[in-house]
């Protein structure tokens, strides 16, 4: 197997964006735009950028592995975990199946939320041609709709908007991103879900922040923590 060659450039970023890694995990600090898995589009997604990668660094000639037991939407920043061993994989896709990982997002939005913390439940369904969820309305249930639930709590603030930490409970489609701006706090940049404009980069402040759970091969716990991009505006 034949892997692109990374420039000094492309190498250096991405090793300097590695959070965890050992001989069954890899754990990345994904930057808005990038795509963790090919899509429709040509370019190029995060798990082939990272076998160019181990591939380079380790001199390996043969062909790397590199699992994706979770996604982390095109626009979302933050903490991808991917499995280098397929053992891993297996593991770690049963633990993000049952719910035994716990996932902590930040969410920098355009509203201050009418209170500090709370739980946040109701009925999601996805318009596929939309590429967009929707809050089922009482007296209107779909039978596609799923149960969706998440926690923020109101932590700080800077000049213009407001930051949020989010303890997401179920993992729907553009769950976060729906269900804060059905309570008028649409996530900054967001202008599928109602922020007024879009941030620089094409990205949203939404960062998947912390992580944590059982390593699936050492049966040890795991706490990873990623930082918020640079560009994030400073907190009061």
């Amino acid at each position: 197997m034949i892997y692109r060659e990374l420039s000094a450039e492309e190498f250096n970023d991405l090793a300097s964006r590695i959070l965890y890694e050992d001989n069954h995990l890899l754990v990345i600090n994904k930057k808005a735009g990038e795509i963790v898995q090919g899509d429709k589009t040509s370019d190029e997604p995060l798990t082939e950028t990272c076998k160019a990668f181990i591939a380079k660094r380790d001199a390996k000639p043969g062909q790397v592995f590199m699992g994706l037991p979770h996604r982390l939407d095109r626009p979302v920043s933050g903490i991808v975990v991917l499995a280098k061993t397929s053992k891993a994989l297996e593991r770690l896709n049963a633990m993000f199946r049952d719910g035994n990982v716990s996932k902590i997002y930040w969410a920098l939005v355009c509203n201050e939320p009418q209170q500090k913390e709370k739980l946040l439940e109701g009925m999601l369904w996805r318009n596929e041609k939309q590429n967009k969820s929707y809050i089922c309305r009482p007296g209107a249930l779909r039978k596609d709709a799923r149960l969706a639930k998440l926690i923020y709590k109101y932590i700080g603030k800077t000049e213009r908007y407001f930051l949020l930490e989010v303890e997401l409970m179920t993992g729907r489609h553009h769950q976060i991103r729906c269900q804060l701006s059905d309570m008028g706090c649409p996530i900054k940049g967001d202008l599928k879900y109602g922020a007024p404009r879009s941030n620089p980069d094409g990205g949203i402040s939404l960062h998947a922040r912390r992580i944590t759970f059982t390593h699936p091969v050492k049966k040890e716990p795991l706490t990873i923590e990623a930082p918020v991009p640079a560009s994030w505006p400073e907190l009061r």
